[in-house]
């Protein structure tokens, strides 16, 4: 008698919004390579984010916008390799959609192609309608992403809470329904007050998607290097570290050089 390994149900657009139909909250991270997707897809994560945060966790940069398509696309085509069961969506960089359609189309189609990413994810609202419209009559879904927008950053000058005025209340709650309409199959919501998270996602037929927007949204978004402790500089009130892997990590390899110097490593039966 053969023996079928049950093949684990993979998570799409359609499963996102039948898990809000029915309550069940939604679990997100990010990854950039194929050894980390692979561990958070195995421990059983809805959706991985190839996010443009990889230009600060892995490359060091200030901001999220130095990096490139071409950058963007070998994270995603990595993290890919390591994902069985996760739906997987790559962010598309600054300078690669806003105010060119035509360009934002061309750059979600190379993503798709060359990675084999299942989504891409926008920033903005009204301001990138045209793009947002143009990518899904190429059958792309697209992951919206309102109130702090780091590519935007220049714009506000800080990442301070978004929407606590009424006016940018007001605009961001539009623009959540324009993307709805135009056919976005899940927001993301980032640093706004929880009540207005709350308010959008009640609204809203699609997943909403929170990062410091409260307990009142469909799911939830971190950093997995903030998530994981290996980074340590960064302690916004909406991270909550699960573990602390920069202290472990550097004590595994202050260890091994003490080993390595008092020949300690390898022994003899660390050797052929």
């Amino acid at each position: 008698m053969s023996i079928h390994k049950k093949e684990e149900k993979k998570v799409t657009t359609h499963v996102l919004h039948e898990m809000k139909a029915r309550g069940e909250k939604i679990s997100m991270l990010t990854a950039y390579d194929f050894s980390m997707a692979r561990v958070v897809d195995q421990a059983g994560i809805d959706v991985i984010l190839v996010g443009d945060s990889a230009s600060n966790v892995m490359a060091g940069h200030e901001t999220t916008l130095p990096i490139t398509l071409d950058q963007m696309i070998y994270h995603a085509s990595s993290v890919v390799r390591g994902v069985n069961r996760a739906l997987v969506v790559v962010d598309l960089p600054f300078g690669s959609y806003q105010g060119n359609s035509k360009e934002a189309l061309a750059s979600t189609i190379r993503i798709m192609k060359e990675s084999g990413a299942h989504a891409i994810k926008m920033e903005g609202g009204e301001e990138i309608l045209e793009s947002i419209k143009r990518i899904l009559t190429a059958g792309v879904p697209v992951m919206g992403h309102l109130g702090l927008t780091p590519q935007s950053i220049y714009k506000f000058g800080t990442y301070t809470v978004r929407a606590t005025e009424d006016a940018e209340a007001d605009k961001l709650i539009r623009d959540s329904k324009m993307l709805e309409e135009a056919g976005c199959f899940a927001i993301v919501l980032e640093k706004i007050p929880a009540n207005l998270a709350k308010r959008v996602a009640e609204n809203l037929t699609i997943p909403v998607i929170g990062i410091g927007a409260g307990s009142g949204v469909d799911g939830q978004v971190l950093v997995v290097h903030d998530m994981l402790g290996i980074t340590n500089e960064f302690s916004p009130r909406f991270l909550r570290r699960y573990a602390n892997l920069y202290e472990v990590m550097k004590g595994a390899v202050e260890n091994y050089i003490s080993d390595v110097k008092s020949v300690d490593f390898p022994n003899n039966k660390e050797q052929y």
